[in-house]
């Protein structure tokens, strides 16, 4: 495993299996845990923490309030931000976001837009005068490959954990009024769940790759969908082609996962709400 990692790999491939036991298309233990358990983020509006077998993210959403953009007088603001602080792994720095921290970041906001799980006029609060700014924090806490999926899961599971003052401009005032005591959920109109392959030798599709089969892989992708079964976005930094074939069966092994997280954040929601 040491001296030759990618021979070491094609044994257990060859197999149809792999060094941790998995089958090629079976993800790790998934968990999430949503809202106030975690200590660490009580201040934030929405917070959730998810585990991808050792690869874990927390998300936090804060929200603000803010006057629009004036070319945008009817929309509020999403500003998502990945964070990989050198202790989630040594491969990450300290200082400024690096080039897969921004990556990430860019990433997350192309999800939200082409997904639409939040309209951002349902932010608006009053035309041209006020709007929501829903800053999201996903930090990685330890790095084990597969950040895009994590990320994903967090951020939606925080921001169905999200309850919003009511907000309402007083007319003789023009000021602002919020109302601690009548909270409303945010509107998720869309629920966007990532699933990432890495390809071995230019033809072999694994799910969920950890940090050390992302690093012996020709390519890696990463394909977003919605309930519908429909494609929300895709992601491949380059590295091996895919076929028509073989990108078809990533997105039907996508819209299966789909199924599987929305299972599970339902289940953890419920389990949440009072009797």
């Amino acid at each position: 495993r040491t001296v030759e990692p990618l021979e070491y790999y094609r044994r257990f491939l060859k197999e149809n299996c792999r060094p941790d036991g998995r089958e090629l298309g079976e993800f790790r233990t998934t968990t999430v845990n949503i809202g106030k358990c975690l200590c660490s983020i009580t201040t934030a509006d929405g917070s959730a923490l998810v585990k991808l077998g050792n690869t874990t993210v927390i998300c936090g959403v804060k929200a603000e309030l803010a006057a629009p953009a004036v070319d945008s007088a009817n929309k509020g603001y999403i500003v998502p931000n990945v964070e990989l602080p050198s202790l989630c792994a040594e491969r990450f720095r300290s200082g400024p976001p690096g080039e897969e921290a921004q990556a990430a970041s860019q990433f997350i906001a192309d999800v939200i837009e082409n997904s639409q799980m939040i309209v951002k006029e349902d932010l608006c609060i009053a035309n041209g005068k006020l709007a929501w700014v829903l800053y999201c924090d996903i930090i990685c806490l330890d790095y084990d490959g597969n950040l895009l999926d994590a990320s994903v899961f967090a951020l939606l599971a925080a921001l169905k954990n999200v309850q919003l003052p009511l907000v309402t401009i007083n007319e003789e005032t023009g000021l602002s009024e919020v109302n601690l005591k009548q909270k409303n959920s945010l509107i998720i109109r869309k629920h966007p769940v990532a699933t990432s392959f890495a390809i071995f030798d230019d033809t072999l599709l694994i799910v969920d790759p950890t940090a050390e089969e992302e690093d012996l892989a020709t390519g890696t992708v990463t394909i977003v969908t919605d309930e519908e079964g429909r494609l929300c976005s895709v992601h491949k930094p380059g590295g091996s082609p895919l076929t028509g074939a073989k990108f078809q069966d990533c997105i039907t092994r996508a819209i299966t996962r789909h199924k599987e997280v929305k299972k599970l954040i339902d289940k953890v929601i419920k389990s949440l709400t009072p009797k």
